[in-house]
């Protein structure tokens, strides 16, 4: 996965709770239950998992199985791990018996294309691999590839060249490969909330890059998260409860250009847009609020991509999702979906 800066803190009762290993945790208590906390990476962004449990062993096993689960999602879903299914399907453009959980991300990356008019798009991998070479070379043009190299990786690219059945995903333009990166994230996290609660657990708050929070902290209030300036990332813009109580959504997910520039130019970024083969700038940072993680986080690639009267339109077509739109000049507008 891409390793990108992060525009996400959790705002949490135990955020002072030293560094633990990757298979380790660090436990404290909270009121009468015990807090256990889990540090590392995953997906290339700093992660963390907070359980509220009163069984401390438990919640170790809990966050091992976890962990590993993590491990065994980026093998299907890694675009750097050479035996991952997403890079056997790329080398030849179709993969038989493919993982289900790549048969199920990538229906769901599809449908979301559809919906936003190509806005995200699975299979802009070639536009990416293109501005990650061209800016390899040394001396490489600040602006990015030419507009011919750039028509050439667009060629590639189309969502409706995708044949995806549960028994083989094919590729039907030559040289066209998928990327997952903007929505895979928020996938894995809801994976995880779902292993935990499933085991009982009903208090525990995940950041593996996207945030997903079940229950309440240790001490009952919300959990919170924080959204930071991207161009100051000392200054907070605006913080939130997540949760499932009345009026607060579980899952948040945030994109912003300035987490991977490409060269110098900020306005040089990861976030390509499919449609133009450039980076889109209509703002400084989207931020979504949605029921899953997954929605959020390839909700908030889409809308990046979009102006903001289009952006606004395509949340409105989601419900129970909320949206923070920040400009330039850092000002923050609040749209809710339908």
């Amino acid at each position: 996965m891409t390793r990108r800066r992060r525009f996400l803190s959790i705002i949490a009762g135990c955020a002072a709770l030293p560094l633990a290993s990757r298979s380790a945790d660090a436990t404290v208590a909270g009121a009468d239950r015990a807090t256990s906390v889990w540090k590392g990476s995953a997906m290339g962004a700093l992660a963390s998992m907070t359980l509220v449990h009163p069984e401390r062993a438990h919640a170790q096993a809990l966050i091992g199985r976890c962990v590993d689960e993590i491990d065994r999602l980026e093998s299907v879903f890694s675009l750097y791990r050479p035996d991952s299914a997403l890079v056997r399907l790329n080398a030849v453009g179709e993969l038989r018996d493919p993982p289900l959980e790549l048969v199920e991300l990538l229906s769901i990356g599809l449908a979301l294309a559809q919906r936003s008019g190509g806005a995200f798009d699975p299979t802009m991998q070639p536009l990416y691999r293109l501005y990650a070479d061209h800016f390899a070379t040394p001396g490489a043009a600040p602006r990015g590839p030419s507009p011919g190299a750039i028509a050439a990786a667009r060629a590639r690219i189309g969502h409706d060249a995708v044949d995806l059945e549960a028994g083989t995903i094919r590729l039907r333009r030559p040289g066209m490969a998928i990327t997952l990166n903007g929505i895979a994230q928020g996938f894995v996290t809801d994976r995880v909330a779902d292993m935990l609660r499933a085991e009982g657990f009903t208090d525990v708050l995940i950041d593996l890059g996207e945030a997903r929070a079940l229950g309440h902290r240790p001490d009952g209030r919300p959990w919170r998260a924080g959204v930071t300036d991207p161009r100051a990332t000392t200054r907070t813009l605006f913080d939130l409860a997540l949760g499932s109580d009345a009026g607060l959504l579980p899952a948040l997910a945030t994109s912003a250009g300035y987490g991977t520039p490409f060269g110098t130019d900020p306005r040089v970024h990861h976030l390509l847009d499919p449609r133009t083969g450039r980076s889109a700038n209509h703002h400084a940072l989207v931020s979504v609020a949605a029921p899953r993680a997954t929605l959020a986080d390839g909700l908030s690639t889409a809308l990046w991509m979009l102006p903001p009267a289009r952006a606004a339109a395509l949340l409105a077509t989601y419900p129970s999702t909320r949206a923070w739109f920040v400009d330039a000049a850092d000002q923050v507008q609040v749209h809710d979906g339908a």
